[in-house]
C-alpha cells in the first residue's frame, strides 16, 4: 500500500476553514438548518464529483494529487458540516448537550452494524461515521465544558481534556488488548 501524501497547503486549508460553520450560521445569518442542508449538500456534491471525476472515491490509498484535492475538500466541508449539525442538535432541537451527544453516539453504531451486516461501500461508511464524529466530539465537549446553567458539567477546559484523555487512553487500550487476543486465538 503506497503511503498517503498530503500537501501542507490543503491541511492548513483544513485547519483556517474550521471556523466557517459559525461564520456562515452567525455572520452570514443562515442559521443551523439552512447552514447544515447547504453543506450536506456540498459534502454530496463533492463526493459525486470525486467519483466520476477518477472512477473511485480513495479513502486509504490517496497517491494522486487529484484524490489528494478531494479528500481534502471532503474534509473541510463534513468538519464543517459536523460543527453545524452538533449545534443544531444540541440548540434548535431542543435536546441539549447530553442528548444531542448520545442521538450521534447511536448514530454512529448504526454506521458501525451497516459495515457488519450490509454491502454498502465502505467509503460512503467512513465519510458518514466521519460527518458524525465531529458533532458527538463537539457535543461531548460542550457537555463537559457548559455551565450547569446551560446544560453542561461545567468541569472547565483543562480538566474536560484529561477526562477526553483519560477515556481516549483506556478505550485505545481496551482495543489494542482485544486485537492482540483475536491475533493469540
Amino acid at each position: 500500500m503506497a503511503a498517503k501524501r498530503y500537501h501542507p497547503l490543503f491541511y492548513w486549508a483544513v485547519v483556517v476553514a474550521t471556523t466557517t460553520s459559525d461564520y456562515l450560521d452567525r455572520t452570514v445569518g443562515l442559521g443551523y438548518v439552512k447552514s447544515s442542508a447547504m453543506l450536506f449538500c456540498a459534502v454530496l456534491a463533492v463526493l459525486i464529483i470525486w467519483h466520476f471525476s477518477t472512477g473511485k472515491i480513495e479513502i486509504d490509498n490517496i497517491t494522486t494529487r487529484k484524490n489528494e484535492f478531494f479528500y481534502w475538500l471532503t474534509i473541510l466541508i463534513s468538519n464543517t458540516l459536523g460543527t453545524a449539525l452538533g449545534d443544531f442538535t444540541a440548540t434548535t432541537t431542543g435536546l441539549g448537550f447530553e442528548r444531542g451527544a448520545l442521538v450521534f453516539a447511536g448514530l454512529i453504531a448504526l454506521v458501525a452494524a451497516a459495515h457488519y451486516f450490509t454491502s454498502i461501500p465502505d467509503s460512503v461508511l467512513f465519510w458518514t461515521a466521519y460527518i458524525l464524529t465531529r458533532p458527538l466530539g463537539a457535543t461531548l465537549g460542550d457537555t463537559l465544558t457548559k455551565p450547569h446553567d446551560d446544560g453542561g458539567l461545567n468541569l472547565g477546559r483543562i480538566t474536560s481534556s484529561l477526562v477526553i484523555a483519560a477515556a481516549m487512553v483506556v478505550l485505545i487500550a481496551l482495543t489494542s488488548q482485544k486485537r492482540v487476543e483475536d491475533r493469540a486465538s
